[in-house]
């Protein structure tokens, strides 16, 4: 991959503020601002997208390094910060951005150097900040340095430098940064008006809040009730664009369904007074607006011509189908956006399933399977080697799943275990194998035969997802109770 058009990110504005004398205001708290970036700056602070250096210093004429811009892209797309493992020989995981980088380079935004480097200090340049940006919003560019500056400039995000060029080879700076991802994320600061609300989508919430911004912290603009029709524009990580009569702004696309399922959705009628979680507390009050941004995927292994193990004339892809999608209907009632590479009796292929995962973007990958081999119990694995950088999430998903499971079929423990089993060593994302119980032992295949035991594994595996969530600082309290 070429160095020139990789990585970085963000910043930049019109060509007078860039040269000329600044004047400064106060944005939240901070005394060193330029007005030209006043609005801006209070609005990513209202966001929690941008931070000062100091309680009362914003070092707006400070260049932004890689490391920082992956920082504020992340949260602009809130992305998951939590401190991690990366695949960068020098972002160790004590690195207060390494959750953020690795979390960019995981959704395709960011990339590294030569000899596994990410160069978190070097500094950022226009050029790379239009290749990012554009990764990161989804802009069209065609791979180049002229398409990535040009899908900017025709948004009315960007314009050119007083050389009449894009200026591709200056660097960034952080005031000029927070005006330009201002403007990626909210039309009303562009230079034009390049909002285009093409999709037709319907609210399935009681009530729902529209907000200046893509958070609860931002103001309430106005409300919208059960089927409202919205035109919906561009999402903003688990937040989208709408317009509806005269209302423009931000809501939640939990509470959004297209017209065929406008009365169903996460949030029935008969829940409550609810909106985005934050004012009108109902059966999911307090729903952390970053799950709707995660993506699990289940995988029920075997099918089609592949029974799996078999025991007692009962086959272990029947048994995880069932289970799997037992799992799937538990999930339908949250944010998060769930998918199956398999739902009826098809087999996908080993190499497929890891390739549909990555496809959908997961965030969790659950592989459920059921044992053989004379045994009984339960186990649950995970890919433990050196190059695989999701080893502690996957041990802590894995061993989150194993608790539950054994609460809830009261079988043998037989421990959370590593292997080299190929949907969890290829997968690029945190992935747990779970063993729900030895077919071919007639206790566990009591319990692998019964419907009611089957709920209870799926069960498990719901809230042994949700522990992880937990774990790793998300709010899920109020998803507890869809498995009750």
């Amino acid at each position: 991959m070429r160095k020139s058009v990789v990585f970085v990110i963000l910043a930049f504005v019109l060509v007078v503020p860039l040269f000329g004398f600044h004047t400064t205001a106060q944005a939240s708290g901070f005394t060193d601002v330029p007005s030209r970036a006043l609005k801006e700056v209070n609005y990513l602070m209202k966001g929690g997208i941008a931070h000062g250096s100091s309680a009362t210093r914003f070092s707006p004429e400070t260049v932004v390094t890689r490391e920082e811009a992956a920082v504020f892209i992340s949260r602009a797309l809130q992305l998951d910060g939590t401190k991690r493992e990366t695949v960068f020989k020098d972002v160790s995981a004590d690195n207060d951005s390494s959750g953020y980088i690795q979390s960019a380079v995981e959704k395709g935004v960011l990339s590294g150097y030569a000899g596994g480097k990410f160069l978190p200090y070097k500094e950022v340049t226009r050029g790379e900040m239009a290749v990012m940006m554009s990764r990161a919003f989804g802009y069209e560019f065609g791979g180049t340095l002229s398409g990535a500056a040009n899908a900017l400039m025709s948004r009315g995000i960007a314009n050119g430098v007083e050389d009449g060029t894009f200026g591709s080879s200056r660097q960034i700076i952080r005031a000029d940064f927070s005006v330009f991802l201002a403007r990626a994320i909210n039309p009303e600061f562009r230079t034009k008006n390049t909002a285009q609300f093409k999709k037709k989508l319907w609210v399935n919430a009681t009530s729902l809040n529209v907000r200046t911004g893509p958070a609860t912290s931002y103001e309430k603009v106005g409300s919208l009730k059960t089927n409202a029709e919205v035109s919906a524009s561009h999402e903003i990580g688990s937040w989208i664009y709408i317009q509806s009569g005269s209302l423009t702004g931000f809501v939640h696309k939990s509470y959004l369904s297209d017209k065929e399922s406008a009365n169903s959705g996460n949030n029935d009628s008969d829940k409550g007074d609810i909106d985005d979680g934050s004012e009108n507390p109902g059966t999911i009050d307090n729903v952390d607006p970053r799950l709707a941004n995660q993506v699990i995927i289940l995988d029920p292994g075997h099918g089609g011509g592949d029974s799996g193990a078999v025991g007692f004339g009962l086959k272990e892809k029947d048994v995880v189908l069932d289970t799997g999608l037992k799992v799937n209907e538990l999930f339908k009632k949250t944010p998060f956006q769930v998918y199956m590479t398999r739902t009826s009796d098809t087999f996908p292929t080993l190499s497929e399933r890891p390739k549909f995962a990555k496809s959908k973007g997961g965030n969790v990958f659950v592989s459920i399977h059921a044992n053989a081999g004379g045994g009984t119990g339960i186990e649950t694995y995970y890919y433990a080697a050196a190059t695989n950088p999701y080893v502690s999430d996957s041990k802590l998903l894995a061993t989150k799943i194993q608790q539950r499971m054994l609460t809830a079929l009261q079988l043998k423990n037989r421990g959370v275990k590593t292997a080299g089993y190929y949907v969890i060593k290829y997968n690029s994302m945190p992935a747990a194998l779970a063993e729900l119980g030895f077919i071919d032992n007639k206790n566990d295949n009591e319990k692998l035969k019964s419907d009611y035991w089957r709920a209870q594994g799926a069960k498990a595996i719901y809230l042994g997802i949700l522990d992880y969530y937990k774990e790793k600082g998300y709010n899920v309290d109020s998803l507890y109770d869809a498995a009750k």
